[in-house]
């Protein structure tokens, strides 16, 4: 494909340049949110990686039948780190969909209107506030009184950070008036902009680094093992939602604004209802103009639905509800010089260029690196060292590089020369047909792609091993103690290597005790996050979580994949019946369980004591739990996509396709061959009121 299909307008892509732009924009958005939510070291902002994912779902609105199945569109935050206890929600901390133009903001609110089945003119009143660049938390209250406090972590657990929550005084103890007997609130612990200056200027009086950003300090603070060092913050805490409730708290957001405020909340200030789509653009315009007199850092505006019925039946997707948006400041742009490019080899052997830079401050941060993403990318900005750059940088984040001065270009610069053979183990590089990346095939017999799956398997989205980063991975890499992922808990059991290590330097006797004890927490694991951890080629969070639910055991798993090697296969239909896995992923799954390089990784594990959890079974109380739907023709009353969200809500799986493994045709007018295909099979074919019944038994 063209290096230059990145620059091609979505509506003017061919299929072939739309499916390769797919895979390029999953490649790019994956190794990002590894970035930002593994590593902690994110290389991109946030409005350059906001728009990979809105050019991603461009793409897939205009050509659905291409969706990948490692799309970006099923991931949220990062999993709790392994310092505190780990906890459940109650009910999921989903992230929000972006939007970035007027247009899009019309575009939110028409599909609004059209999953609800609301006619064209129908007002749709929006509730906009201020988002809050902090860390993310829930407080729980029983009877009026704070019981538990916990950062959002992956959505699903996070991590237990009670007694620090409990130093801020913004939180309450004791909750005024009658508030319900258990209620669950969310919101953002942020720095002051005042207090996070004094914090700096004290950490550097006192020989210390000043923090980056008040976001940062904020996350830091919360995440302080001695609760007193919390306390000496000076952090606030703003309510923004809410989360399980044991009665209805109000009809609107805005009525439950002032009932939380009531019980003694400070809530989110300068908020607004909207009942225009001009009046949700007056307000951002409003907002970012008056930011810097806020007193704290925020970098866009959230618009949710008023109505909270509405909001309950938009409910969501995997990864973000279907009531809220939000709409991100512009990124801080500013101009360095490239000094040199390299290519390092990821954990899939994708080759990835990077541009060291003479260091410069953008909004406040110095940064000295960026990626380049992949050839493409460099033929598309011609891209040399030596060239004057512009780089733009919204956050902590590692800048994008946007725009090649080339009139202020060295006239001894040479193009830059993408390497055929792999840098580490020699391997020559492969391109295949509908991807843009560049690989290395060695897999395993690779060191950088052996060493990389070490650094994904303990990272915080996989089995989340806190004190077992890449440099101390390295360290152990080098000298041959860990070199597969069961390694990691053989070490963990040897009691005279931990006795060695708690004699090197930067160890000690203490460090080593957490470190195993972290280890030894991570040993029970849900089965998706385990999926996940093993670094399998197109299985990312959102299709593991989705093997996990339809299979339910790793037994099961890879007793199907076993047995899947052939297409015609009644487990290769059962695979591919599983919403969210098409033949990419089932191949990779295939290849990987058959290769004798990667699966004894998994026996090995299972042998050193990993116990894999079954996936959680659904609503036991619902009809329609463990069932599998398909969906065909037009329902009266329901959307379609209403229809199957509701279905899944109640612990059904949604199928495209009708199979014998369907229990369920939902069939509405204008049903065809779905419908004679599910009476063929014998397969129970039920109307829109038979479908209702089920959902609300």
């Amino acid at each position: 494909m063209s290096a230059s299909t990145a620059l091609i307008d979505v509506a003017a892509l061919s299929r072939d340049q739309a499916r390769s732009e797919l895979a390029r924009l999953a490649a790019a958005v994956l190794r990002h949110d590894r970035a930002y939510y593994i590593d902690d070291a994110p290389k991109i902002s946030d409005a350059e990686y906001d728009a990979l994912r809105h050019r991603n779902a461009a793409i897939e609105a205009l050509w659905p039948d291409l969706v990948r199945n490692d799309s970006p569109s099923a991931r949220v935050g990062a999993p709790p780190a392994s310092g505190f206890r780990k906890v459940r929600h109650p009910q999921p901390m989903l992230s929000l969909d972006n939007v970035f133009t007027d247009g899009e903001l019309q575009e939110f609110v028409d599909r609004v209107r059209k999953f609800l089945n609301l006619e064209p003119t129908a007002e749709i009143t929006v509730a906009a506030e201020p988002k809050i660049d902090g860390l993310s938390a829930s407080l729980r209250y029983e009877d009026g009184e704070l019981v538990a406090g916990a950062t959002r972590g992956d959505g699903r657990d996070g991590e237990d950070v009670t007694r620090n929550l409990r130093t801020l005084a913004a939180v309450p103890k004791q909750l005024r008036g009658k508030p319900p007997a258990r209620l669950e609130v969310r919101g953002e612990v942020y720095f002051p902009i005042a207090s996070f200056d004094r914090l700096n200027t004290d950490q550097l009086a006192a020989g210390k680094r000043a923090f980056v950003n008040p976001r940062n300090a904020a996350a830091g603070s919360v995440r302080q093992i001695d609760p007193v060092i919390t306390a000496e913050r000076d952090l606030g805490f703003y309510v923004h939602s809410w989360g399980e409730v044991s009665e209805p708290l109000g009809d609107t957001v805005s009525e439950v604004r002032d009932r939380l405020s009531g019980f003694g909340f400070e809530v989110t200030p300068g908020t607004a209802v909207c009942r225009q789509v001009t009046d949700m653009v007056a307000y951002g315009e409003r907002l970012y103009a008056g930011r810097s007199e806020l007193g704290f850092d925020v970098d866009g505006i959230v618009y949710k639905v008023d109505r909270l019925d509405w909001q309950e039946r938009l409910g969501a997707s995997s990864r973000a509800p279907r009531h809220s948006v939000a709409r991100k400041f512009p990124a801080e742009r500013a101009k360095t010089r490239i000094l040199s490019i390299d290519v390092q080899v990821g954990r899939t052997g994708a080759l990835t260029p990077v541009a060291s830079l003479r260091p410069v401050t953008v909004g406040g941060v110095v940064v000295a690196r960026a990626t380049l993403h992949n050839r493409d990318e460099i033929d598309r900005l011609d891209v040399r060292a030596g060239d004057l750059v512009t780089v733009q940088r919204a956050g902590d984040v590692i800048p994008q590089i946007v725009e090649v001065d080339r009139d202020a270009r060295p006239e001894t610069s040479a193009a830059f020369v993408f390497p055929e053979h792999c840098p580490v183990c020699g391997r020559r590089a492969v391109r295949e047909p509908d991807e843009v990346v560049i690989r290395c095939p060695a897999g395993r017999a690779c060191d950088a792609q052996a060493f990389q799956q070490l650094v994904h398997f303990v990272s915080r989205n996989a089995f989340a091993i806190d004190g077992l980063g890449e440099r101390q991975l390295r360290a152990f890499w080098d000298r041959r103690d860990i070199r597969e992922p069961a390694d990691i808990f053989r070490k963990a059991d040897d009691e005279m290597w931990l006795e060695a290590l708690s004699g090197e330097k930067g160890w000690g006797a203490t460090s080593v005790h957490n470190l195993r004890a972290v280890i030894h927490g991570a040993r029970d694991i849900a089965f998706e996050r385990f999926l996940f951890a093993l670094g399998i080629r197109h299985i990312g969070q959102g299709n593991a979580a989705q093997l996990a639910r339809a299979t339910e055991s790793l037994a099961r798993l890879m007793d199907l994949v076993d047995q899947a090697h052939d297409p015609e296969t009644p487990a290769y239909a059962e695979l591919a019946g599983v919403d969210g896995i098409g033949a990419a992923q089932i191949r990779s799954l295939v290849a990987y369980f058959a290769d004798p390089a990667t699966r004894p990784i998994v026996e090995h594990l299972l042998e050193a004591g990993v116990n894999v959890e079954k996936a959680e079974a659904p609503p036991a109380d619902s009809p329609l739990a463990g069932r599998t739907l398909v969906f065909t023709g037009t329902l009266a009353g329901l959307s379609r996509n209403e229809a199957k969200a509701r279905a899944e809500a109640r612990g059904a799986r949604v199928a495209s396709a009708v199979s014998a493994k369907t229990d369920y045709l939902v069939a509405g007018d204008g049903s065809g061959a779905k419908r004679r295909k599910a009476e063929a099979l014998g397969v129970t074919v039920l109307d829109e009121a038979a479908f209702r019944e089920l959902l609300e038994g």
